[in-house]
């Protein structure tokens, strides 16, 4: 099966990620030094490339701004928890692992992909059920984030977490309730953040399965964070503490 790349920086990490792509739409006056590298990667690896006009463009891709370029690409490739916990041992690192309980929004889970790569998060996990899974949205909101993650889909978190625990990875949730907040967190090297449903946070079985807890401290008269936010703060929090360790 294919799906729609859309957006110059998604098609642009597609091509460099060496994805398969079968051929790309440009519309028609779409210029810029972007675009020039686009066609010069795409000209290298022999990709059909076609100029349409934005009526094409907007009947072949209905689902939100295509900015101009569509490519036509594989279903995208899941990886397991075993090919992240791969990617940390190769780069010699300890695992930095992200999952996601319930994500369904396709633009929140986007942009949380994308932090997650610049982050330096190796993988992120989701379940199989009841989880937005990596669609044509997700993929353009990552702004090709999602071309170079690794994204496990897995049938049952509570399992995941046992086999993570038994590779001494410790799992971290992300909760309102907890009692001690992200700044106060003594964050272990090995660690997986478990970021929950947008209304719901993190089901009591998962959360149980959790080494520990911590919330996002709220000093104003909102009292919840968009979970693409509140997970970047959480990853950016780990993120410095693993950068201090390193240099320590």
């Amino acid at each position: 099966m294919k799906d729609k790349l859309a957006g110059i920086n998604s098609v642009m990490e597609a091509l460099k990620n060496k994805r398969k792509i079968y051929r790309i739409l440009i519309q028609e006056g779409h210029r810029g030094g972007r675009l020039r590298d686009l066609l010069e990667e795409a000209k290298r690896r022999g990709i059909y490339v076609k100029f349409v006009s934005k009526t094409e463009l907007d009947q072949n891709y209905k689902d939100g701004n295509h900015q101009g370029v569509i490519a036509q690409v594989d279903t995208f490739d899941y990886a397991d928890t075993e090919d992240i916990l791969r990617r940390a041992a190769e780069k010699n690192e300890p695992p930095f692992i992200l999952i996601l309980d319930g994500i369904e929004d396709p633009q929140n889970f986007g942009s949380i992909i994308r932090t997650a790569e610049c982050a330096g998060v190796h993988g992120v996990i989701i379940p199989k059920h009841g989880s937005c899974p990596v669609t044509e949205t997700v993929r353009k909101v990552s702004a090709g984030a999602a071309e170079h993650m690794l994204i496990a889909l897995e049938t049952n978190l509570s399992q995941v977490i046992d086999y993570l625990k038994k590779q001494m990875v410790w799992i971290i949730g992300a909760d309102m309730e907890a009692k001690k907040n992200y700044f106060q967190a003594e964050w272990p090297e090995a660690v997986a953040l478990v970021v929950g449903n947008e209304g719901k946070g993190i089901r009591n079985l998962v959360k149980k399965n959790c080494d520990f807890c911590v919330n996002i401290p709220m000093k104003g008269n909102i009292t919840s964070l968009n979970v693409s936010v509140a997970a970047g703060l959480v990853m950016y929090e780990i993120r410095r503490s693993r950068d201090i360790r390193t240099k320590e």
